[in-house]
């Protein structure tokens, strides 16, 4: 972990940094017959950013679901600040995600409302403010993340970073304790993605939260990791330092790196069953 992630980590009130924010062990699921992911352990630290990377169909998505407490595991545990998130109650399980923001991929905002009300709108589902300290609130995530004059514009008038910034804002709106990122730059030219992960970066040290960001932006990966996890075929390969990944000898992790395509090797008599089966 870099230096300033520990200042961030060590003075964020309330968090025990001898302790995981985020600890799964041997998680495994499946969706119906086939496993999705397979004995899956991984330790996220306080104020850390973990970057979770993989092909598409790897299981990283599905390890974010986890984590968000969207899906429940066959086996194994997700636990987040301490608890099992598939095992609590729903009251309970309602007053940890308060302290967990969503920047979902895309954006995910709602089009009838403008910026300001997408912000507030976590304040005024989840706490008893009035609404002039909300709109104050709202104001101040806006411009933490450099989108001033932007509250009254609605979603359908903003450019594809300033939807990023958007829910960047929304989901930091409770001043949460783990922030989770799912595709944080995709779709984004260079020069604006490389202002996303710098806001990333920003956000960590201002408020001393936890990152986990889902990406296949290698680029992106790269700038804000202080650890990466890559998941291929639903295992875990390597949980590590953005320097031990790029020297990592596994195969997989190579061809992630290198964008090189992984050609399946073809069983003749299977290819030959797929294409009659229940027509011979």
């Amino acid at each position: 972990m870099t230096a300033h992630a520990d200042t961030a980590a060590e003075t964020r009130m309330g968090t025990d940094v001898s302790e995981p924010v985020i600890a799964v062990e041997d998680l495994t699921t499946h969706f119906g017959q086939e496993r999705i992911l397979s004995d899956v352990n991984l330790d996220v630290r306080p104020g850390e950013i973990m970057v979770i990377m993989g092909a598409s169909g790897s299981g990283k998505s599905t390890l974010l679901y986890h984590l968000l407490g969207l899906l429940s595991p066959t086996s194994g545990t997700a636990r987040i600040l301490g608890r099992d998130i598939a095992t609590i109650g729903q009251a309970e399980l309602t007053r940890l995600r308060c302290r967990m923001g969503v920047a979902f991929q895309g954006g995910a905002l709602f089009s009838s409302m403008t910026v300001g009300e997408n912000i507030m709108l976590p304040l005024q589902e989840h706490t008893d403010l009035d609404e002039t300290t909300m709109r104050i609130m709202a104001r101040m995530k806006i411009e933490v993340v450099n989108l001033a004059g932007a509250e009254a514009l609605m979603p359908s008038q903003l450019s594809g970073g300033m939807a990023k910034r958007a829910a960047l804002a929304r989901a930091i709106a409770m001043d949460p304790t783990i922030l989770f990122c799912d595709e944080p730059s995709a779709g984004l030219d260079p020069i604006v993605a490389a202002a996303i992960d710098q806001l990333i970066l920003d956000l960590r040290a201002a408020f001393g939260m936890t990152v986990v960001a889902v990406t296949h932006e290698l680029e992106s990966a790269f700038a804000i990791a202080d650890r990466i996890c890559v998941i291929d075929g639903g295992e875990v390969v390597i949980v590590d330092t953005v320097e031990s990944v790029r020297a990592c000898a596994d195969q997989r992790v190579q061809d992630l790196l290198n964008r090189r395509v992984q050609v399946p090797e073809v069983d003749p008599d299977a290819y030959l069953h797929r294409l009659t089966a229940d027509l011979l």
